[in-house]
């Protein structure tokens, strides 16, 4: 009896572990990480130096659950699509580990609890702010951009730029030009950044009858775009250097990180001109830099009030 009990017990602490895996996968953690790292660095920035470290758990824990909430309802929306796109698959409602309605009931508490929790510690613009982005996630671009044009991502990722807004009003109170530089240096990254991931999928969204730009046109046209858009995302970068009075070392470090970015930009390009097949095209490569890109600039961002 002894035995059996514990073996229940035992399989009832792994089904338990394996809901809260579930639930905290249905958060996407990893896109989580990249929102909050456009986040602290500007609460520096904006405080001119270490910002109260109260204000900074306060800040820090309301967006993550800000952001987990779009993410769960972001995938409550696409459940559907997820299942039946390689990269997406395995995702908690996708594999049935959740349901609609449980993934909705935990997306919009998580709403609810991180504009109170934002609103009340931080204060109400940077709550605002938060549950704006939100709502644009989940209602603009997932409800209505997302399944109707090929600039989905364009407009959509605008949701993921707004930590730069709330970074800087959690410590001014208010907007400022630095925040909307940085906020656009992140709007013109999503495209390159987000479309050399869809080349590798362009199948899958093909499948899914999702029109991302690489599932719709030929790959030669999304590298000139891809290319493109990193050029003005450079330009901008560039353009905190007088808005914000950066000195002389943040410019050169965007300066280092543009020329390789737009050199990956460029060399994508030429092997999209050579041939259509993914191994020769790599696109994951510019992928992945496109995401040390945006630490790395944004570590300099945090750094400015140092240097």
């Amino acid at each position: 009896m002894t035995t059996d009990t514990s073996i229940a017990a035992g399989s009832q602490a792994v089904r338990v572990q394996q809901l809260l895996s579930a639930y905290l996968a249905l958060t996407k953690p990893r896109i989580i990480e990249l929102l909050l790292l456009t986040t602290l660095p500007v609460m520096f920035l904006a405080q001119g130096g270490v910002p109260p470290l109260g204000l900074v758990l306060a800040t820090i824990v309301g967006g993550t659950l800000s952001a987990g909430s779009a993410n769960a309802l972001n995938c409550v929306v696409d459940a559907d699509i997820d299942a039946r796109m390689r990269r997406t698959r395995r995702r908690p409602l996708a594999r049935d580990l959740i349901t609609r309605r449980a993934g909705l009931v935990f997306g919009l508490a998580l709403g609810v609890v991180s504009t109170l929790m934002l609103g009340a510690l931080v204060n109400w613009l940077s709550a605002v702010l938060a549950l704006a982005a939100n709502v644009f996630y989940v209602v603009g671009y997932t409800i209505v951009l997302k399944p109707r044009t090929t600039q989905n991502i364009v407009w959509g990722g605008a949701a993921g730029c707004f930590p730069t807004l709330i970074g800087w009003t959690a410590v001014r109170g208010e907007l400022g030009w630095p925040a909307v530089v940085l906020f656009l240096v992140v709007f013109f990254w999503t495209p390159p950044h987000f479309w050399a991931l869809a080349i590798r999928y362009r199948e899958d969204y093909a499948d899914a009858g999702v029109p991302m730009l690489p599932a719709v046109v030929p790959t030669p046209a999304v590298a000139r775009q891809i290319l493109a858009y990193s050029v003005i995302t450079v330009l901008t970068s560039l353009v905190l250097w007088p808005v914000a009075h950066t000195g002389q070392i943040y410019p050169v470090i965007a300066l280092v990180l543009g020329a390789v970015l737009l050199h990956e930009a460029v060399q994508l390009l030429r092997r999209a001109r050579v041939s259509d097949e993914l191994t020769t095209l790599a696109p994951l490569r510019l992928f992945h830099f496109s995401n040390l890109y945006l630490s790395l600039l944004f570590l300099a961002v945090a750094l400015v009030p140092f240097l």
